[in-house]
């Protein structure tokens, strides 16, 4: 990629970041919550309480990534996010990620 077009890529994506960022401070929450489930679909799994925590850190880790011209921590968050959508989805693995562990599982080994 050439400099010039790394630039401007960047230039896009600060701008975005800080138009999502004015959109959830001014905008409806409810149709916030809409866009997002329609950009990405698994949204819909996540309860309404973790869907308003995703936006909040998508607009955070989204300014920041852009002011480090690095999307890396963005793509980090849409990955847990979408893991924690597939719990959500599965309420086998919900349970068993939910429940309390069962007796004492030991000891915890001094650290060196």
């Amino acid at each position: 990629m050439r400099i010039d077009q790394w630039e401007h890529d960047g230039a896009v994506v600060y701008f975005t970041a800080d138009l999502l960022a004015g959109l959830v401070r001014v905008g409806d929450p409810a149709q916030l919550r809409a866009a997002l489930r329609e950009a990405l679909p698994w949204v819909s799994f996540l309860p309404d309480d973790d869907a308003e925590t995703f936006l909040h850190e998508l607009v955070e880790v989204a300014r920041g990534a852009a002011s480090l011209d690095n999307l890396a921590p963005l793509a980090v968050l849409l990955t847990q996010w979408r893991h924690t959508a597939e719990v959500h989805a599965d309420p086998a693995l919900l349970a068993l990620v939910a429940r309390e562990p069962e007796g004492d599982s030991g000891r915890v080994p001094p650290k060196a």
